[in-house]
């Protein structure tokens, strides 16, 4: 008995050697870019999906020794989002970070979460302060 391949395996092949050829180490870690002495270096998250499917069946005219018929498909979506520059100039690395804008009011609360509890213990340490300097003067 001959070992045949399955058309399943080779739609899945295709697909993923499509997306091996758009998603690779280049598009996480962009191609540096060189201005006035400094290197700017993009850096991406790089997001994938991938679905396939597929179905043997027979045929009102199909003898009954040959194969199944089969049909199938299958897609796949990329999402390449900025997240960050690298940039090196002299002997000095610094990480851009590049923030989204927040998509809710939910998000821009937690956004501010840190700068509020800043200032509020900043207040805080400010009263305490004063309230020593009072009873400093008191005695």
């Amino acid at each position: 008995m001959e070992n045949k391949q399955h058309p399943i395996s080779d739609l899945m092949t295709t697909t993923m050697q499509k997306i091996r050829e758009m998603v690779d180490a280049n598009t996480v870690i962009g191609t540096p870019i060189q201005a006035e002495g400094v290197t700017i270096i993009p850096v991406s998250k790089v997001s994938c999906g991938f679905a396939s499917g597929g179905s043997d069946f027979t045929t009102k005219n199909q003898k009954p020794e040959a194969d199944n018929s089969f049909g199938g498909g299958s897609g796949a979506g990329i999402n390449v989002m900025p997240v960050a520059f690298l940039i090196v100039k002299a002997d000095s690395v610094r990480l851009l970070p590049v923030a989204p804008p927040a998509g809710s009011t939910v998000d821009r609360v937690v956004e501010m979460v840190p700068e509020v509890i800043d200032k509020v213990t900043g207040f805080i340490e400010k009263q305490q302060d004063r309230a020593e300097e009072r009873d400093r003067e008191t005695f």
